[in-house]
């Protein structure tokens, strides 16, 4: 005679460790669901952490640029900041920044440079004599600097055939980039240069330059003429480039550039030229 116990196990055994099986498996299941979100959820808090470090960071570092202006449109000579190109630590909040004050005479600005001064640039760079004097007239031919003009279809011409399909506008540059579209310029020469060029700076720079290689080229060429510019500042206006470096939580790192005239004759005491990210 079979007992109910052994009757149970024998109609019910089977389907008891099915049953088992599935629930360890649902168990498995929901534990990797939790942790999915678990990973999730961590990984959105870091996302939305080094956010907010970003942006106290970016707030800091335009802090530390109008702080800048301030100083340097200080009429107290003794407060004035220094354009000297020196590191100047600050503190904004719990962010601890470094501001760079430089001359942008420091540089060459190719809108208003001799193109005897730009075919120092190239040479003092790398460049052969001969490439870099056609490159500073096709330089000083786009931007419209160029002293003996040649006739209009004779420049184009040359773009043509070179393969492009237009040609020098003889007006001063908006961005370094736009150099890239010269006849006769390359990405590594552009590279190479650009460090060294400036579109805010005075036609002749100044020999007191920070920059070695400007310093050298200004060196060389001081006879050289400038050309003359209705848009460049009087000589009382100092042109400078401000630089702040935020560094806050979360190795949030941010910069911020800009570049502003100081002056007397200027409303407030200032005008601010541009702004970027980074550093140019």
């Amino acid at each position: 005679m079979v007992s109910l116990r052994s009757w149970s196990s024998a109609v019910y055994g089977a389907d008891g460790g099915f049953a088992l099986i599935v629930v360890l498996w649902t168990l498995v299941l929901i534990a990797f669901v939790v942790a999915h979100l678990t990973a999730t959820g961590r990984t959105e808090i870091r996302l939305a952490r080094n956010l907010v470090s970003n942006a106290v960071a970016e707030a800091a570092a335009d802090g530390a640029i109008v702080e800048a202006i301030f100083y340097l449109s200080d009429p107290d000579l003794k407060r004035r900041w220094a354009v000297d190109g020196k590191a100047r630590d600050l503190v904004i909040g719990n962010i601890r920044l470094t501001v760079r004050l430089e001359d942008e005479a420091w540089w060459i600005n190719p809108n208003t440079a001799p193109p005897a001064l730009v075919e120092a640039l190239l040479s003092a760079t790398g460049g052969d004599p001969e490439s870099a004097r056609r490159l500073a007239i096709a330089i000083s031919e786009w931007v419209g600097s160029v002293p003996v003009a040649r006739p209009q279809k004779a420049v184009v011409a040359e773009y043509r055939a070179a393969g492009l399909d237009y040609g020098p506008p003889g007006a001063p540059l908006e961005t370094l980039d736009e150099l890239g579209r010269v006849l006769g310029m390359t990405p590594a020469i552009l590279t190479v240069i650009r460090p060294h060029l400036t579109l805010f700076g005075p036609p002749q720079p100044s020999a007191a330059s920070l920059d070695p290689v400007v310093a050298a080229v200004v060196a060389q060429s001081s006879q050289v003429e400038p050309v003359p510019s209705a848009d460049q500042p009087p000589p009382d206006v100092l042109t400078t480039r401000i630089t702040a470096m935020a560094f806050g939580s979360s190795n949030a790192r941010v910069t911020r550039s800009a570049v502003a005239r100081f002056g007397a004759a200027l409303p407030g005491g200032y005008q601010v030229l541009a702004r970027w990210n980074g550093v140019k």
